[in-house]
């Protein structure tokens, strides 16, 4: 599936001291991951304090910083994030920082408590917004003029708020997603296991397209060796088969069959990459029981055959 051709995205991190070590690495890891099976730089990414230097964590790890003064970033994304004392950080100086980064960047995102000093700044009046559950009250109170909205994050063209770690990841992926394909970001967001299990009790007829999207292609990567029918992938998810190629549509734009297959290939592409396994072994070990009919796929997916595709690999 082709990628943007576009030059690599820009992205500034502005950090605070107490960060989430989690939450840092939940925004950056899929883009470093996405820049790992893209073969190229789709990303490139610098981390900033207002003062520069060493900036600690809430759990002690230090992270080495740009004197954000200095540099004046500008770029597509500026991430910001505070962590524990977050409130002391809403004055002049940071929010004549974030006042003027909006001029310089395409689309601003508050991450954790982020959306507490952007709306400080006066950048999320009559704007929808959200931000961490345990200070979501505190938050709409404070900030009447914001709209705030109690979902997992939300995204807009040059706005962009979430709150906590895992819905860090959650906002990246979705970034990937809409500047990719949505291909891309499953396979970005199967490198860390992301949508591997819903919980016991998740009714996947409630779940949204993109949750069940998620779950469905965890079943799938689950059962790479073996692929099972779409009525059985629908059977397994307690769907019925219509509504699992329609979600599918929705999100992908693709069949589930469609996006079987590429996963199959993609797990295919690595083992040709990362092992010395046979093309005949590699077939069987992504549900080919024929392997000239994986190397055509290959071929057709990827625009060389799995050997060549192996010669040329460093």
């Amino acid at each position: 599936m082709p990628l943007s051709s576009k030059s690599p995205q820009k992205i500034s991190v502005m950090l605070f001291g107490a960060f989430s070590n989690h939450c840092l690495a939940n925004a950056i890891e899929p883009f470093r991951a996405a820049n790992t099976i893209a073969g190229r730089q789709l990303y490139q990414w610098r981390i900033f304090s207002l003062d520069g230097g060493a900036v600690t964590s809430s759990s002690g790890l230090t992270i080495a910083t740009d004197c954000w003064s200095d540099v004046r970033p500008a770029g597509d994304l500026l991430f910001v994030m505070p962590g524990y004392g977050f409130k002391d950080l809403a004055v002049p100086i940071t929010n004549q920082a974030l006042r003027a980064a909006g001029k310089r960047f395409s689309t601003l995102v508050g991450l954790d408590m982020g959306a507490w000093l952007l709306a400080a700044a006066g950048l999320l009046d009559g704007r929808k917004a959200t931000i961490h559950w345990d200070e979501f009250t505190s938050f709409a109170e404070t900030f009447p003029d914001v709209e705030a909205v109690e979902d997992r994050f939300v995204l807009e063209a040059d706005l962009a708020t979430c709150g906590g770690a895992s819905t860090a990841m959650e906002l990246t992926l979705e970034l990937i997603k809409r500047q990719h394909s949505a291909m891309f970001a499953l396979e970005v967001g199967a490198l860390f296991m992301h949508g591997e299990r819903p919980g016991l009790h998740d009714p996947y007829q409630r779940m949204s397209a993109d949750t069940l999207v998620r779950s469905a292609a965890a079943l799938m990567r689950r059962t790479i060796e073996d692929p099972l029918s779409i009525p059985e992938l629908a059977r397994r998810l307690n769907i019925d088969q219509r509504s699992l190629e329609d979600r599918f549509q929705c999100e992908t734009a693709m069949t589930p069959l469609a996006v079987y297959k590429a996963i199959r290939l993609r797990e295919a592409r690595r083992l040709v990459e990362l092992t010395r396994l046979s093309i005949a072994e590699i077939a069987e070990r992504c549900g080919y029981r024929n392997t000239s009919a994986m190397t055509r796929a290959y071929r057709l997916e990827f625009g060389e055959p799995p050997r060549v595709h192996r010669k040329l690999c460093p």
